[in-house]
């Protein structure tokens, strides 16, 4: 795999290891040799991982609808730095551009993102993996919503092998390797 996208806050949130598996997590690319698609903000989580993998050397490829770019603070000194109209189109590209999906904590747009990509698996629409970096336990409530979802008919048991849960940056590296 050589394009991951990340799927995070553009909140940093309260817990300070967020940040902080952000900053290793956009090092790591980097240095695996993997460019990071996210999308393209310069705050919260966004802008650690990215500001990360780029003083790492990576290749960065960023993605922001034009009503976002002051309010994330549109990270234009990317590699690849992409305006969108729509925030359908934002994931479209992000999306289309990327061999595996990460994601970090974050808000409601982070949500969209992961739900949007896990649908999009169990349609059969795509094979790409999805992992879920459970940082402190911070996606356990989703998880278990998850598997509520499955024991109550909503969906069959192998929406929970779509996702790859990893407890930590490790089981990120061992799950896609270098580039």
């Amino acid at each position: 795999m050589s394009s991951i996208c990340v799927f995070c806050g553009a909140r940093a949130g309260l817990t300070p290891s967020h940040t902080d598996t952000a900053e290793a997590l956009g090092r790591w690319l980097a240095e695996a040799g993997h460019r990071l698609v996210y999308g393209a903000g310069d705050v919260g989580l966004m802008g650690s991982v990215a500001r990360a993998a780029q003083q790492a050397g990576g290749d960065t490829f960023g993605v922001i609808p034009a009503h976002l770019l002051d309010l994330e603070v549109g990270k234009t000194d990317l590699t690849r730095f992409v305006v969108t109209e729509t925030m359908h189109e934002r994931k479209k590209v992000m999306f289309a551009n990327s061999d595996a999906i990460v994601v970090l904590p974050g808000g409601a747009g982070s949500l969209d993102e992961f739900f949007e990509v896990l649908t999009w698996r169990q349609l059969g629409l795509h094979a790409k993996p999805i992992l879920l970096l459970n940082v402190d336990g911070y996606w356990t409530p989703l998880l278990a919503l998850i598997d509520h979802v499955i024991a109550q008919g909503f969906a069959a048991e192998s929406l929970r092998g779509f996702i790859t849960v990893c407890a930590d940056l490790q089981a990120v590296q061992a799950a896609l390797g270098p580039a």
